[in-house]
């Protein structure tokens, strides 16, 4: 990124703690560390900081609202609106890396960690042949990195348009057409509307699991509010409130093909489903403008066969099916950092037992906002470095 510092050789620098991504939590994480005097290098694989949100379709906003999202030590400016749009979220991480005056190394790739053979910090294995010595590194790489399509039967001879929703920006190409979106998160829910909205002549949601859906604000209180309250309170408590505040402000939509969830709301949150937050896919689905329909099961030469047997030949699919995180190249070949679904198994200021100075930021998806979490987590992060270092030099 343009104005921004670049160490001439990272080989030759004393170590630093090394910040793998330049979206929002590892910025946030850089921040915190150069607050508290500890050096830290973010290293990004693409050409500027936030690539990630520059790759979103472009109807995107924060549904966490911009007094809650901000990261350490600089406010969303007022201007920006309550709901931060996409290119607005750009903006924000640019100006953040220049505030801070971060030292960002971009179109590096680090593409493995290991522990220094001396066992004092880390090894970093980087593309053009980089190693690179680290005093503790943040992994910040993000949520949503490596887009996850299913490998139904029929995927490769499907002569139909199948794109994941990565590949979405907006709903110009799609004027006119039939369109089948997979998958009911806030990705498809949100694509579906803009679908309808941007003149799609046809719209289906493929919705295999019922979501729970929630108004974006209610009387002014924004839902990320609720979830900051509610979330340190046990779980099936929670489930009941949900269904009480679900039904006084979310109609029934069975009748339309989307039924309230059996499972409680916040039992979901724990399993890994975030709610939707409605942005107008209501409206729509009584409307009839969009049509939920059984789950994707197969394709089949130019058709799709849904769940309960029915075939359709949608112009496009749109696969709104999440990412993995994609972290097992990076640090898999560790004991004890990742789980059985690639997830790590610690974040914010702990690190793996059998990995002391390893650390993650920006891999769950709370209820409580993911910005919100990520700035939490960097100040953490951050502390648990400083006293580490400080600890070291007092041995």
């Amino acid at each position: 990124m343009p104005g921004l510092p670049t160490p001439p050789d990272m080989t030759t620098q004393p170590r630093p703690v090394y910040v793998i991504g330049g979206g929002p939590g590892g910025l946030a994480a850089a921040a915190a560390l150069r607050a508290r005097g500890v050096r830290a290098v973010v290293v990004e694989k693409s050409g500027e900081v936030g690539a990630s949100w520059r790759r979103h379709y472009d109807r995107l906003h924060l549904h966490t609202t911009r007094r809650l999202s901000a990261l350490p030590g600089l406010a969303m400016p007022r201007r920006f609106g309550r709901w931060v749009s996409r290119d607005d979220v750009v903006r924000y991480l640019e100006k953040y890396a220049e505030f801070h005056e971060l030292e960002i190394v971009t179109g590096v790739e680090v593409t493995r960690v290991e522990r220094a053979a001396d066992g004092d910090g880390f090894t970093l294995h980087a593309t053009g042949g980089r190693v690179l010595a680290a005093a503790a590194v943040v992994v910040a790489t993000g949520y949503n990195h490596t887009p996850a399509l299913p490998d139904l039967p029929g995927r490769d001879a499907y002569t139909g348009e199948l794109l994941h929703a990565a590949d979405y920006r907006n709903a110009g190409p799609y004027a006119g057409r039939d369109v089948l979106v997979v998958g009911v998160g806030n990705t498809g829910a949100e694509i579906a509307v803009d679908l309808v909205e941007g003149g799609a002549a046809r719209v289906r949601l493929a919705v295999r699991t019922a979501p729970h859906i929630v108004r974006r604000s209610t009387a002014g209180w924004p839902a990320q509010r609720t979830g900051i309250l509610v979330r340190r309170l046990p779980v099936g408590l929670v489930d009941r409130l949900g269904r009480l505040v679900a039904k006084a402000s979310v109609p029934d939509l069975s009748a339309y093909g989307l039924p309230r969830p059996e499972t409680g709301l916040y039992s979901r949150v724990k399993e890994g489903a975030i709610p939707v937050q409605d942005v107008g896919l209501i409206d729509a689905v009584r409307g009839g403008r969009v049509e939920p329909v059984a789950a994707l099961d197969s394709f089949d030469g130019a058709e799709v066969v849904l769940a309960d047997g029915t075939r359709i030949s949608p112009d496009s699919v749109i696969a709104a099916t999440g990412y993995r995180r994609a972290l097992e190249g990076l640090v898999g070949h560790m004991d004890g950092v990742l789980d059985e679904r690639g997830r790590p198994r610690t974040h914010g200021a702990r690190s793996p037992e059998e990995v002391p100075g390893l650390y993650f930021t920006g891999f769950s998806n709370p209820i409580s906002g993911m910005f919100r979490e990520m700035a939490r987590d960097a100040e953490r992060i951050a502390k648990a470095v400083a006293a580490a270092e400080s600890a070291a030099g007092a041995a």
